[in-house]
């Protein structure tokens, strides 16, 4: 492999070399590109090591523009007061609700905030088709999947279309019960030294929802 030769070795094959040479996440990804292999980020999502300090502080230093950190599974790690604001305190959820799935599809509230809400669902529901199906057999991702499609028919509906879709800076538009119609532009960016969370941040789409975000701050709480 080091040679760059072809060779014809399974992906078994090299996670078995990775465990006997206890290799690290970093050098077994690189294993994985010597030997001409998509790097593992399949199979099973990264242990939930929590964000640093640092990447909390930013997510706070990003107030009152809504931002906040997800896990591999989707799970909300950090959100600052804007966010919260924005769609409702997730302190105020037991820890196991606090993730962005359940959130969507099982707060009946937010069927009222998002104004598109079948639209902004399906197209939430896509995108996290496509990170289950590069952690087949992760039991986190078929836990929820199973749990959704429990509790929710249009979650259960949609998961059998096998639709999916890679995520897109988007606009979505709020009716929040406060401050009205409220639009943003999501950016989504990967934490490099957390491999896994993601740091999703709202851009303001007009000059109305702008001048709203002092207001949308005062509303929430940073956490956790």
């Amino acid at each position: 492999m080091e040679q760059a030769r072809e060779i014809g070795v399974s992906r078994q094959v090299l996670h078995g070399l990775a465990r006997g040479l206890l290799l690290s996440p970093a050098e077994e990804r690189h294993l994985f590109t010597l030997a001409g292999k998509a790097p593992p980020d399949g199979g099973h999502a990264e242990p939930a090591r929590g964000p640093g300090s640092a990447l909390r502080r930013l997510v706070e230093a990003l107030d009152p523009h809504p931002a906040y950190l997800v896990s591999p599974t989707w799970d909300l790690l950090a959100w600052n007061r804007a966010e919260a604001g924005l769609v409702g305190d997730p302190a105020h959820r037991p820890a196991p609700g606090r993730n962005l799935l359940r959130h969507v599809f099982l707060d009946p509230a937010v069927r009222t905030l998002l104004a598109d809400w079948p639209g902004q669902a399906r197209a939430l529901l896509e995108q996290y088709r496509a990170a289950a199906d590069r952690h087949v057999g992760d039991p986190e991702f078929a836990r929820l999947t199973a749990e959704l499609c429990e509790r929710s028919a249009e979650f259960a509906g949609w998961w059998r279309t096998h639709d999916v879709a890679e995520f897109r800076s988007a606009r979505r538009d709020f009716d929040h019960p406060r401050l009205g119609r409220l639009s943003f532009d999501y950016v989504k960016l990967a934490g490099v030294d957390v491999p896994g969370v993601t740091l999703v941040s709202c851009m303001p789409a007009d000059e109305a929802t702008a001048r709203l975000l002092p207001e949308l701050s005062a509303c929430g709480t940073a956490g956790p």
